[in-house]
């Protein structure tokens, strides 16, 4: 684990290698690293953009300015940041999973689907753009390609228990009960916090 001390060192290290170029941009990018973790996320914004800025192969600097955005709340720039990481590495798969989960949470189904397919093209044991794509077709009201993607999901990951959860309510949306009950529970059992109105909705389905 780093200590303050070692994170001052490792900062004051950085700075020395800029102060004899200002233009090195693996220094920006392991500043912008260190402060994101210190929480200082403006300050790390800054050498992030300027790591970019100086190379011309830095996209997980744009990566992590998406993360960045993301905790300030702006998705039009978590997508900014994205699409600038896929363009700069086209077959960087977790850009693609987080450019569709930003499109998710802006209710741009299409493009979210696009996006997650094309993470899950790239790098199909990125659980969480399977997960992100079941409630993609959910949002589409397209239940039948839901289920298929959590079927698929589960397939290869059964002990993943958000995706257990978002089959379950992909078939709870079909009013197959037998089965959103079936998948609900392997989430309780895996750990998963299942919502509780959820829970209280298949209630009256469950055997007496």
């Amino acid at each position: 684990m780093t200590t303050p001390q070692d994170s001052r060192e490792f900062i004051d290290e950085q700075i020395n290698m800029l102060n004899e170029n200002p233009e090195c941009a693996n220094a920006q990018y392991n500043l912008g690293v260190t402060l994101m973790q210190q929480g200082k996320l403006q300050e790390a914004i800054a050498f992030f953009e300027e790591a970019v800025a100086n190379s011309g192969r830095m996209f997980e600097a744009c990566v992590n300015l998406g993360y960045i955005y993301f905790k300030l709340g702006d998705l039009e720039k978590v997508v900014q940041a994205n699409k600038k990481a896929v363009e700069i590495e086209p077959r960087y798969a977790r850009g693609y999973a987080n450019l569709g989960f930003a499109y998710l949470q802006m209710a741009q189904t299409d493009e979210a689907i696009d996006a997650l397919n094309k993470a899950i093209e790239l790098n199909p044991e990125i659980v969480q753009a399977w997960s992100n794509l079941i409630n993609a077709y959910i949002q589409k009201d397209d239940l039948d390609n839901a289920v298929t993607t959590g079927e698929k999901l589960v397939g290869f990951a059964s002990e993943f228990g958000l995706g257990q959860n978002n089959l379950a309510y992909a078939y709870y949306l079909k009013n197959n009960y037998a089965k959103a009950i079936e998948h609900v529970d392997k989430a309780i059992k895996l750990g998963f916090g299942v919502h509780p109105d959820f829970l209280k909705e298949l209630e009256p389905y469950r055997k007496k």
